[in-house]
């Protein structure tokens, strides 16, 4: 039994994987799905936690590289917003997820009550790992290296999957010493962060390995540009039924949570493998017993 607690939430698996919806609050999403409006912004996550989605991400910044930083204080503006909003509009059980680096706009977004903290730039310091113990929220510590909005095409690796496991051995044990739960932390091997086309696709094959750690693992497959190398250099917007595939290779390795944008497909998809899964595992048991 692995649980994951974020402040007045918490998981228990195994379990059916966990569905994580994007909103990006942002004009220059890669996948052109970006949404200004922050009426518009929380309709649409009230949507998509109504397909499934039980975690709602949301960002206020494109991480792409060919795009400028926003300040610190649009990005903590963009998101506060949204979570005022939608706390006006009602309840809703959906856990949200703030995806930000900056340890200030943490803190001023936490403070409004974010659930869990999404760090795509690699934990550098313990900061963001502070904040969240002080707010009992949950930490995704994203691999990746070097500031975010640089691209890192140059990055090679000898072995990614050794990288990942020194990685989150150095950042789980800085979480910890900040006085941040296990239980709260969250793996992610950050499919395409300064990765080149074999380390993405080897990540996929060999995820098992770092369930070793006994923390939750996310896999954000949605739309990535692996998916779009693999079928000739299609855009982001038709590369759903390859997500879908990267969905069903990661529940075969045991991931337990998708960052997706197209969330109904991935529940769909969820709900499809998943009796298969546990037959098998039940199958084995029986065998082993």
């Amino acid at each position: 039994m692995m649980n994951l607690i974020a402040r007045d939430r918490s998981f228990s698996f195994p379990r059916p994987a966990l569905i994580m919806g994007i909103v990006n609050l942002c004009a220059d999403s890669f996948s052109g799905d970006g949404i200004t409006d922050c009426q518009r912004a929380v309709e649409h996550a009230r949507s998509l936690a109504a397909q499934g989605a039980e975690i709602i991400d949301l960002g206020a910044e494109s991480a792409r590289t060919n795009r400028g930083p926003i300040t610190e204080a649009e990005e903590g503006d963009r998101l506060c917003e949204f979570l005022q909003a939608w706390r006006a509009a009602g309840e809703n059980d959906a856990l949200l997820s703030i995806n930000t680096w900056r340890p200030a706009v943490a803190r001023a977004v936490l403070r409004e009550g974010g659930h869990l903290l999404n760090d795509i730039g690699g934990l550098p310091t313990d900061e963001n790992a502070r904040t969240c113990a002080e707010f009992g929220a949950a930490l995704l510590l994203m691999h990746s290296v070097g500031e975010p909005k640089v691209a890192h095409t140059h990055v090679r690796y000898g072995d990614i999957m050794a990288e990942l496991e020194r990685f989150f051995v150095e950042k789980l044990r800085l979480a910890e010493a900040a006085g941040l739960s296990r239980d709260s932390i969250i793996l992610d091997p950050g499919i395409d962060f300064a990765k080149q086309r074999a380390d993405n696709l080897r990540i996929y094959r060999e995820l098992g390995r770092l369930h070793a750690f006994g923390r939750p693992i996310l896999l954000p497959v949605s739309r990535k540009t692996v998916i779009g190398e693999v079928l000739g250099g299609i855009p982001p917007a038709e590369r759903d039924a390859g997500t879908v595939a990267c969905i069903v290779q990661g529940l075969l390795r045991g991931a337990q949570i998708f960052r997706v944008h197209n969330v109904r497909a991935a529940v769909q998809a969820v709900r499809s493998i998943q009796p298969l899964i546990e037959q098998e595992k039940a199958e084995i048991d029986e065998y082993v017993l």
